[in-house]
């Protein structure tokens, strides 16, 4: 047996204590697969060593907050003379870890749209349990109005900003998206799109009334009224930007939930898209700005939302 192996196997083969290794056992069996919703872990949190492309400088932990954790990273275009779209990323980690910087959250995403004249912001923001679910949104928030507020300093045009995130980055983008009072509440500007990189927790309020996996009850506590504050779906209003709702077919809640937030918007007028895709949890992240029908699809949402994108 190889010695991994063999660590792995010891470790399983211990009672599992409540604690910070029964949290490790429990994110590590969701992602290979373990448990039947595979929704807020990162597959690969690896930091990013790929080169950038020609012509991209990254400006790195620019502060938009106190906390060490409230940082970002924004790629930069050396071409001037035009204002530049803004593609700002919010990662995942099931609320409690993942990285700005992950290989997975930006190196595709970079080498398909920088070509095509966009800035990329990669964010981190405040993770469990230091900082509970409506602070990290309050952080994504702080952060999005910051980059509204110095994009001109980069060449970047505030107004055409689409807003991304994946996983536990994708419900806290669809709060930002949906709560308005957020919103008001950081000074943030209205922007172009959202895009919802496989998120199950549109509706966290029916998922916690029915069997679910543990990291949402460390996520979302037992307080039913928390639950709607914290649902996306609940909150969606006429004002909410035009949303696209990426889904892996694979997982058993994912569509689902983008499908009932589609539903909502339906009702409110409000233009809600949803894409399923073959691929797993971290494929849907990890393979966007790969060259194929996925990312083409993406990019034809993108321009029917008015941003200025032609790769």
């Amino acid at each position: 047996m190889k010695p991994g192996m063999l660590c792995l196997w010891l470790v399983l083969a211990l009672p599992v204590q409540a604690g910070p290794l029964q949290n490790w056992l429990q994110q590590r069996e969701a992602s290979h697969g373990g448990q039947p919703d595979r929704d807020a872990v990162s597959e690969d949190d690896s930091a990013s060593t790929h080169s950038l492309p020609t012509g991209v400088r990254k400006l790195a932990d620019l502060a938009y907050g106190p906390d060490v954790r409230q940082r970002l990273d924004v790629y930069l275009l050396a071409a001037e003379g035009r204002k530049h779209p803004l593609l700002v990323m919010v990662h995942g980690g099931a609320w409690r870890m993942g990285s700005k910087q992950a290989a997975n959250v930006v190196e595709n995403k970079l080498a398909h749209w920088s070509p095509a004249g966009v800035v990329l912001v990669s964010l981190d923001y405040r993770l469990l349990p230091q900082a509970a679910v409506e602070e990290q949104a309050d952080d994504v928030a702080r952060a999005v109005a910051w980059v509204q507020a110095h994009a001109a300093q980069w060449g970047a045009d505030a107004r055409q900003l689409v807003l991304m995130g994946h996983s536990a980055g994708a419900h806290l983008v669809g709060l930002l998206s949906t709560d308005a009072a957020l919103r008001q509440r950081h000074g943030v500007q209205s922007w172009q799109a959202s895009v919802l990189l496989d998120s199950a927790a549109m509706d966290v309020a029916g998922i916690m009334r029915g069997p679910h996996f543990p990291l949402y009850d460390k996520a979302f506590g037992t307080d039913a009224a928390r639950w709607e504050r914290l649902s996306p779906t609940a909150l969606l209003n006429g004002h909410s930007p035009p949303l696209l709702a990426v889904c892996s077919s694979q997982r058993a809640q994912s569509c689902a939930q983008a499908e009932g937030l589609a539903d909502r918007g339906r009702q409110l007028g409000v233009m809600v898209q949803v894409l399923p895709q073959a691929l797993s949890h971290g494929q849907i992240n990890q393979q966007l700005g790969v060259a194929g029908d996925y990312t083409r699809q993406v990019d034809r949402f993108l321009l029917q939302t008015g941003w200025m994108v032609s790769p």
